[in-house]
């Protein structure tokens, strides 16, 4: 059938779950229809909104022309996109931000309610008398669960991507308690599942056929910032291997996405003093894929292809290599806690503001504005081998400063945080207590600008175990809010 003709199918407050994670492996064509419906039907006066389900962001074919046409009635777990971020800062769109590991598992619970469609983009179809298998592009995402719990499935047959996609798919879907087994990855390039999301062909009311590429996002090219971040990050972790600390085969790694991360990645691909390594994460980008041609990185598993289209057919063209060393799985199991403690995996992720004691904030800018969402960075730092937060010392040129007396939103508690690194150097937090890792903390993250400005509330907080001063606790944040800067003449004036 046609886009049209699938959208016409799905009605006013039904629930949507698709599959993608980040716009790679996102439904495209049917969710661009059913925003033109939900226009039709607002000018006629009829309501029309659908609740969506979906592994982590998807494109502007999906959360961008749902929010423009008002028909986004709930969303969770995580998005990146700008037109979405807008309608939830203006509270026109309730967004659930959640754990991505914690997405598939909390539908199958019932958390959210039924759902009524499962929205999959697929490369290849293989019918069956009772079942179809259903081979996913370029993302893992909630795919098993949507397709099992979804009363009516629609598939988007994407001839963009080439059906040997098939060939690094890795679909388990973990049984729920009380008969959840152990999931049995011991190394990064174990495979555990099927190449393919099994679906009762009753289910299966159509496949739309189309050819659109994903929609990749733009990242930012590395800057001398994140160029002195990746080094110093690559600098320590080389140390704690030759201190002993990180086996000399090295680690698994995480990174979150954007310029930092491939900054560090990259760092660490051409630092000699660090072996050949795995990487087990959620979000793969083009640095890495560039690295297992070359053999700086041996196996990979991740959730999404989040790289360029160019990027993503040198992997269709290098099948004969990827299909043995890089494995595409659901989120709940590429970002299962588990599995990422007993890989031992040093997470690295970005943070928007980090607190002298170690709290981290990477959601909410000025603690009300939603930027993204957690993502997954909650799910790999507190169980990561080494927990590393990473984030440029100072903001809208040196207005806004990056380490703050108290967060103001917390995303990432002092207890799960082992490094900050910024670009003025490096502080480890491990085996201080709470006044030494403020101390560490000033002495070797802050801008020059703001040094002083934080040792002089250091010498106001009282307390404990934990010292603050609870009057000038947010003063930085609110001289940015009154003058547009963070700089302060004298913390004093705020204790008065």
């Amino acid at each position: 059938m046609t886009a049209a003709e699938a959208a016409a199918l799905i009605k006013n407050d039904e629930n949507l779950a698709l599959s993608g994670f980040t716009p790679a492996g996102s439904p495209k064509a049917v969710t661009r229809e059913l925003a033109k419906i939900a226009e039709a039907e607002h000018a006629a006066g009829r309501p029309f909104k659908v609740g969506l389900f979906t592994g982590a962001s998807t494109g502007q074919s999906t959360d961008g022309v749902l929010t423009l046409a008002n028909a986004i009635k709930y969303r969770a777990p995580y998005t990146t996109n700008g037109d979405f971020r807008k309608s939830v800062n203006a509270g026109e769109i309730p967004y659930n931000d959640l754990h991505l590991s914690h997405m598939a598992m909390e539908l199958r619970y019932g958390f959210m309610g039924e759902v009524d469609w499962a929205i999959l983009e697929v490369c290849d179809i293989e019918e069956g008398e009772t079942t179809c298998k259903a081979y996913l592009t370029a993302a893992g995402g909630i795919s098993p669960t949507a397709a099992r719990l979804a009363k009516h499935v629609i598939l988007e047959l994407n001839s963009f991507h080439n059906p040997n996609a098939k060939f690094i798919q890795d679909v388990y879907e973990p049984a729920d308690p009380p008969l959840r087994q152990p999931i049995p990855i011991i190394n990064v390039g174990d495979r555990i599942g099927k190449p393919y999301v099994e679906i009762p062909r009753e289910k299966i009311v159509g496949v739309v056929e189309c050819n659109l590429p994903d929609e990749a996002r733009g990242f930012k090219d590395s800057d001398p910032t994140t160029d002195t971040i990746g080094h110093l990050v690559a600098e320590f972790l080389v140390n704690d291997m030759h201190r002993g600390v990180i086996p000399s085969t090295f680690l698994p790694l995480q990174s979150g996405v954007g310029s930092t991360a491939n900054a560090i990645l990259g760092a660490l691909g051409k630092d000699k003093n660090v072996p050949d390594f795995n990487v087990y994460t959620e979000v793969i980008q083009d640095a890495v894929i560039g690295m297992m041609l070359e053999g700086r990185v041996k196996d990979a598993s991740t959730c999404s292809l989040t790289v360029s289209n160019d990027c993503l057919m040198q992997v269709y063209d290098n099948m004969d290599h990827f299909k043995d060393h890089l494995t595409i799985r659901p989120s709940e199991i590429s970002n299962n806690p588990e599995v990422i403690r007993r890989l031992g995996v040093i997470a690295i992720n970005t943070a928007i503001e980090v607190d002298l004691y170690g709290n981290a904030n990477s959601t909410h800018i000025c603690g009300t504005k939603m930027m993204n969402g957690i993502g997954g960075s909650g799910d790999f730092e507190r169980n990561a081998y080494i927990s590393i937060f990473t984030c440029p010392s100072t903001a809208k040129g040196g207005l806004i400063s990056s380490i703050v007396p108290f967060v103001s939103h917390q995303d990432h508690s002092e207890h799960d945080v082992n490094v900050i690194v910024t670009e003025q150097g490096v502080a480890d937090l491990r085996a201080k207590n709470p006044i030494q890792r403020a101390e560490c903390i000033i002495e070797n993250c802050v801008h020059p600008d703001y040094k002083q400005q934080l040792w002089d509330y250091l010498k106001l907080a009282k307390g404990g175990h934990t010292k603050h001063c609870l009057t000038a606790a947010f003063a930085m944040h609110d001289s940015l809010a009154r003058k547009g800067d963070m700089r302060l003449t004298d913390f004093a004036e705020y204790v008065k």
